[in-house]
């Protein structure tokens, strides 16, 4: 059921066509779809403004295909997550209008390609570019969420002169998102430059005593920058999301 019928419906039960119980009748079946392998929550994009997303890592190209035909029928965009390129190559056959973004490892069905929401820019850091993978699936769901992104990669403290070039650019953003392995330091160090939200995003990209992101998680959340908040490892989806509820507050 889309956004336009369930409105459709309202206005009848508002202009006295249909009355309550009929209108109830009709949204019965409006919080999910089942699938008989997954009940879709078509219902989350009108109950909290930013529709379901499926994570692609462990479901089958059949699986994604089926969800995503149901998602697209419904009239809402597709996004999917820990997509790799093999399934992506397997979902074109199904799904003609499947763009695959391979630097995020992101899928997309854009039906309705709409303008930013985002009051603010939300600005996207890596620390190096092996975590611009997680940076990127940060950055596309910021944007497949309406916000307006800038991206700033490679600025760790190894060379911390690469990000102190960039202050200005900083100082503009309304929310900055870290993402960083090893010790997971930037996170502090932006936290310390600018006075918006900073999420930060532990990766797991490191030698072994990282312990694969533990060490950049432990480090993100002890920092001293009190305007630093912490998602999980390598949740470059769970910062995007969460930039975006930040970025639309008034």
């Amino acid at each position: 059921m889309t956004e336009e019928t369930i409105r459709d419906i309202l206005h009848q039960v508002a202009q006295g066509r249909i009355d309550v119980a009929q209108g109830m009748t009709q949204l019965r079946h409006l919080p999910f779809a089942d699938l008989g392998f997954a009940k879709l929550d078509l219902h989350r994009k009108l109950r909290r403004g930013i529709p379901e997303v499926v994570f692609g890592e462990g479901k089958t190209a059949h699986q994604i295909a089926a969800i995503g035909a149901r998602v697209t029928e419904a009239g809402q965009n597709l996004i999917v997550t820990r997509l790799d390129a093999v399934k992506a190559r397997a979902l074109r056959r199904k799904l003609k209008s499947l763009e695959y973004r391979a630097e995020a490892r992101i899928g997309l069905i854009q039906n309705h390609p709409q303008p930013p929401i985002g009051h603010g820019t939300v600005m996207v850091l890596s620390a190096g570019t092996s975590d611009m993978l997680v940076a990127e699936e940060a950055a596309v769901c910021a944007e497949m969420f309406r916000n307006r992104v800038s991206r700033l990669y490679d600025v760790g403290v190894a060379g911390i002169h690469r990000l102190l070039a960039h202050r200005e650019e900083l100082a503009k953003a309304r929310v900055v998102i870290v993402c960083a392995g090893m010790e997971g330091a930037l996170p502090s160090v932006v936290g310390g430059l600018v006075g918006v939200p900073v999420i930060a995003v532990p990766t797991s990209v490191g030698y072994g005593a990282s312990f694969e992101g533990l060490a950049a998680l432990l480090g993100m959340l002890n920092s001293c920058a009190s305007n630093v908040s912490v998602v999980n490892i390598d949740n470059g989806f769970g910062a995007g999301y969460v930039a975006s509820l930040i970025n639309r507050l008034p």
